[in-house]
């Protein structure tokens, strides 16, 4: 065999050696050759390092007295974070310093509150509403005697309609309660039940028995005043508030404003409107339905 020869199949043998893949490579699945079958899977990526925790920085105590409280509460939460994170002493102890700067700082607003207060009487509660004890009842006993004379007054003008039927037990209970409100009001009350009028069930709405309702007479207006039993001091008056937003005495946002209470600190509207829509009338949804002209 001749040298160049030799030289030749050497040649080929180098070049088909370098033509094989190296075991674990990976090779590129044939033209025309896709699918399940010839996927080739990606190389896992390595994690990346989590960058280290920056330790924050915490200004003296008469720069972060200037802070805002959003601004302050980011602090603590970053300092808590890397505390938890490093669990060094030195850590740990400046978050708690700073968690004693807030708790500093909420008993100044707290004191300044109390200063304020005394101030601005208006502004407390305990001028509307006080908390000692034969204070309270006398406030409860007043309250008593506006809500009743209001109510004895419109007794003409309203009256009380409780739906019932014949096997429900609550209504029995209820029925003494709505009596009773007629002998502290002088009101008419009306009993009517489902069983035995069915369309007034759907006249006025009703499917839940005991439902109790103050109406207008000659008007449309009504307004469901209880579902259920109902104890008589929150019937007197939620008939009370319900009376008064009908007859335009109040507005909707003034409906927990109790007796004697307007203009004062429980009056929603007592320093002025507290929404865009204040100023207006806001009971076409109370009364949408005709009743007749009359009590059923």
């Amino acid at each position: 065999m001749s040298g160049t020869l030799l030289q030749a199949i050497a040649a080929a043998a180098v070049l088909s050696s370098a033509a094989q893949p190296s075991p674990g490579a990976k090779t590129a699945p044939p033209e025309g050759r896709r699918g399940y079958w010839w996927y080739q899977a990606p190389e896992p990526e390595s994690p990346a390092a989590e960058e280290p925790l920056p330790k924050p920085r915490i200004p003296p105590m008469a720069e972060l007295a200037a802070w805002t409280p959003p601004r302050i509460r980011k602090l603590i939460e970053d300092q808590r974070d890397y505390a938890a994170t490093v669990l060094t002493v030195e850590a740990v102890a400046d978050f708690w310093r700073l968690e004693d700067f807030a708790r500093r700082k909420a008993r100044a607003f707290a004191g300044l509150t109390q200063i304020a207060m005394l101030q601005n009487p208006e502004l407390n509660a305990k001028s509307a509403n006080p908390m000692v004890g034969d204070a309270r009842a006398q406030l409860a006993a007043q309250k008593d005697t506006i809500r009743n004379a209001y109510l004895r007054a419109k007794a003409n003008e309203f009256a009380l309609v409780m739906f019932s039927r014949v096997s429900c037990g609550y209504c029995r209970v209820q029925w003494p309660i709505i009596q009773r409100f007629q002998d502290e009001t002088g009101w008419q009350v009306t009993r009517i039940d489902l069983d035995e009028r069915p369309e007034a069930g759907s006249r006025f709405g009703v499917e839940v028995t005991p439902t109790t309702m103050v109406i207008r007479r000659g008007s449309q207006q009504r307004m469901i005043v209880a579902t259920g039993v109902e104890a008589y001091p929150t019937l007197a008056q939620m008939t009370y508030q319900a009376v008064r937003l009908l007859r335009g005495d109040i507005r909707p946002e003034q409906f927990m404003t109790g007796p004697g209470e307007d203009a004062g600190f429980f009056d929603a509207l007592g320093n002025g409107p507290v929404a865009a829509g204040s100023s207006g009338r806001g009971l076409t949804n109370i009364a949408s339905t005709s009743l007749g002209g009359d009590v059923p």
